[in-house]
């Protein structure tokens, strides 16, 4: 068995914590460990790490790289453009063809990288007795036991049992995208439904053969193979795997997930896994509440005080304040796009930009000036670069730096500076053990991030 995990989402819904610039996969939500390590590592309890195969989105790289860092084995495949989900799992079976060679009696299991799922122990037992349902010839999707009306899950009707020994199997009667709350009532209370988790088990022949029945758009591609897939990937219809072959194909099952599941794919379904106070809420930050129930909290750096506050949900990030009512946080995927259509950058991007290197955060800008706080990691070093139209000042708050201008290289400790004029080439390196945090003023008229002429990289960067 190969998996595939998909790690190229923008988790618009869980806005503002994540953005486009750094998505869910890559949060800590529920611990120390970011969404996307916990779903390697639940992977690794039963797989090799070259059984492992990660795609994701070219930006989303050295994020990956970073999050999975001491994991070793593993492959990394970037989407050329953004397809969705059934042209992302067609390229990494194509990628897998050409890796592995003859795949007829391989299973995949495909993944999303931004799930909790608990206990592991109890999803590898399933997915392993899974994998005779998928060598029969179907594709399997697995289903949670609904727990109440929720409108913001698939569902899956169960048809007649597949009589597998060794596994609970059924065919699948029908699909239903996201119900209204008196649909989801009645799934509820009728039975026979489940919630579709949205990961899948299929064999690799199976999977060709409905590909090329239900997709053949996408089906002419794969079977060109993967260089020609991947060069012409933005050809590609967007389309998820659900639309292009799980609702048209009359070979689909499901095997139920007796476990703990959660998507995150909501502030309310965020709400669900955290650690309550007595009085029903989740607070984290600095956070004074009177008369708050069943509320969300989350703050920044701001004191946060409510009043009388009943089922509601608080997020303060840096740059922008969320308020929503629970229930109503489904929609927050449409502010984002109000957000983004109005011209707000706040929409995509962070205070906070990672990089392969480390990251910086902007704390303060105006006409002609701007403040950042830049963190490289141990061993990292910035391109070779050198900007137009504005100077820099580096002050070190931490750590040691290695620093060339121009020809000249130095090394500057804390609370020593250094002036960048604008055109002289300059790197900036951490060659120490700690991560080096150095205050960064800009000035100048144009302060765009694009003002980068880059000389060498050892990220392989060119924009």
């Amino acid at each position: 068995m190969k998996a595939i995990i998909l790690a190229g989402g923008s988790g618009t819904r869980l806005w503002p914590l994540s953005r486009e610039e750094y998505p869910k996969q890559f949060l800590k939500l529920n611990g120390e460990k970011s969404l996307l390590r916990q779903t390697a590592e639940r992977l690794l309890g039963f797989l090799n790490p070259e059984d492992i195969l990660i795609i994701t989105r070219k930006d989303y790289r050295f994020h990956v790289k970073s999050h999975l860092a001491g994991l070793e084995g593993y492959h990394l495949l970037c989407e050329p453009a953004g397809r969705n989900t059934a042209p992302a799992i067609a390229l990494a079976l194509a990628y897998a063809k050409e890796k592995f060679g003859d795949l007829s009696e391989e299973s995949f299991l495909i993944c999303p990288s931004d799930h909790v799922i608990e206990p592991a122990e109890e999803f590898a037992r399933v997915v392993k007795k899974a994998k005779s349902v998928a060598q029969k010839g179907y594709l399997v999707t697995f289903g949670i036991m609904p727990d109440r009306p929720e409108t913001g899950y698939g569902y899956i009707k169960k048809g007649e049992s597949l009589n597998i020994p060794g596994v609970e199997a059924f065919r699948v009667e029908h699909f239903t995208e996201k119900p209204d709350l008196e649909t989801a009532r009645h799934y509820l209370s009728s039975g026979g439904f489940y919630w579709n988790a949205g990961i899948f088990l299929f064999n690799s022949v199976t999977f060709e053969e409905e590909l090329e029945r239900h997709a053949p758009d996408i089906y002419s591609f794969y079977a060109s193979g993967f260089l020609r897939m991947q060069e012409n990937f933005s050809r590609l219809p967007n389309i998820s795997i659900d639309y292009a072959l799980m609702e048209k194909s009359s070979r689909v099952a499901t095997v139920p997930l007796n476990l703990y599941w959660n998507d995150i794919g909501s502030w309310d379904a965020l709400f669900d896994i955290l650690p309550k106070d007595e009085a029903g809420n989740a607070k984290e930050g600095r956070i004074i509440s009177i008369n708050t129930r069943n509320s969300l909290i989350l703050g920044n750096k701001r004191l946060i005080a409510t009043i009388g506050l009943e089922d509601h949900l608080v997020v303060e990030t840096p740059d922008a304040l969320l308020l929503v009512k629970r229930g109503e946080t489904q929609k927050v995927s449409e502010l984002v796009k109000e957000l983004k259509a109005s011209g707000y950058p706040e929409a995509t991007e962070h205070v906070t930009t990672y990089r392969p290197w480390g990251s910086y955060t902007v704390l303060e800008e105006g006409p002609r000036y701007k403040i950042k706080r830049i963190v490289v990691n141990p061993g990292e070093r910035l391109s070779l670069q050198m900007h137009y139209h504005r100077s820099e000042h580096w002050v070190v708050v931490r750590g040691t730096a290695k620093v060339q201008i121009g020809e000249e290289e130095m090394y500057l400790h804390e609370n020593e500076s250094i002036f960048v004029p604008k055109s002289t080439k300059h790197r900036l390196e951490n060659p120490g053990k700690i991560p080096l945090e150095i205050i960064e003023v800009q000035n100048g008229e144009y302060l765009g991030e694009d003002d980068i002429v880059r000389f060498e990289d050892v990220y392989g960067r060119e924009e």
